[in-house]
């Protein structure tokens, strides 16, 4: 580009002083040549963390990010990604962390989809007042009365599917089913899970016991004196060595064999 500028110049005026020429030589550096390009935050956001950790829904952002920035390019100075609600601003620090530098390195921030960014108006407008540039690259040519447009869309959108949401669960409970049904089989399974590994340390403890072990501080000295692995593959504490005991009936067996207020106390420490 600056190739055809000099020889344009070169056209029209051969006698160039020593002053131009050092100007466009230095325009015609790669450094300047960078410098002139738009600066770019890119910014993803997913809507549970397990969507963050596994990926999905990231790689299809990257993607539209990485076309736009093919077809304009650009300095990438950084990039950020969060995985929360998208109805409140104050819940994203990486939004407003890339906000930030926008404002000091007069960036731009590109996002994959303009409902990623917010479904409020109130904060689009707030966002387009903030003197920060920003491009959502599924529709780069949209201008502000378009974004407020959209944005506005989007919120209802979202409040709607809320109604919707309350709505089925009300349904739901007038015709007797139990919301959170899942979650409580859960906890049992889970419940069952840690009475069973809690079975693998009992000749263990027994031993102890038989041993004259009184305290969960004896017990957790004692199983680890001996090697013995944790719940968790590490060693006794405190609290998992108290947990087990309870899991195995052996609290109230211990205090009823030794039934003194010092070692109810002990037990518990």
């Amino acid at each position: 580009m600056y190739a055809r500028i000099v020889a344009g110049l070169v056209a029209v005026d051969p006698d160039l002083t020593e002053f131009n020429w050092h100007v466009l030589f230095a325009l015609m550096q790669p450094q300047a040549i960078e410098h002139s390009l738009p600066r770019y935050c890119l910014y993803f956001r997913v809507s549970t963390q397990k969507q963050g950790e596994s990926g999905l829904g990231l790689d299809a952002q990257r993607m539209a990010v990485a076309r736009y920035v093919a077809g304009h390019p650009g300095n990438v100075l950084s990039e950020f990604t969060e995985a929360e609600s998208g109805k409140k601003a104050s819940n994203r620090p990486a939004l407003m962390a890339a906000l930030d530098l926008c404002r000091k390195q007069r960036a731009t921030l590109l996002i994959a989809k303009l409902d990623r960014l917010a479904r409020n108006v109130h904060f689009i407008s707030g966002l387009l007042e903030a003197n920060v540039s920003f491009v959502a690259v599924d529709q780069p040519t949209k201008d502000r009365f378009m974004m407020h447009v959209q944005a506005a869309f989007a919120e209802e959108e979202a409040r709607r599917i809320s109604l919707r949401t309350r709505e089925a669960l009300a349904a739901a409970k007038r015709r007797g089913v139990v919301i959170g049904a899942t979650g409580s089989v859960l906890a049992q399974q889970h419940k069952q899970q840690a009475a069973d590994l809690a079975e693998r340390f009992r000749p263990y403890f027994q031993r102890l016991a038989h041993q004259g072990v009184r305290t969960t501080a004896g017990f957790r000295d004692g199983l680890n004196a001996e090697h013995v692995p944790g719940p968790g593959g590490g060693s006794w504490h405190l609290p998992n060595t108290y947990r087990t005991l309870k899991r195995l009936h052996m609290l109230d067996h211990l205090v009823r064999l030794h039934p003194s207020p010092t070692n109810r106390l002990q037990l518990a420490n």
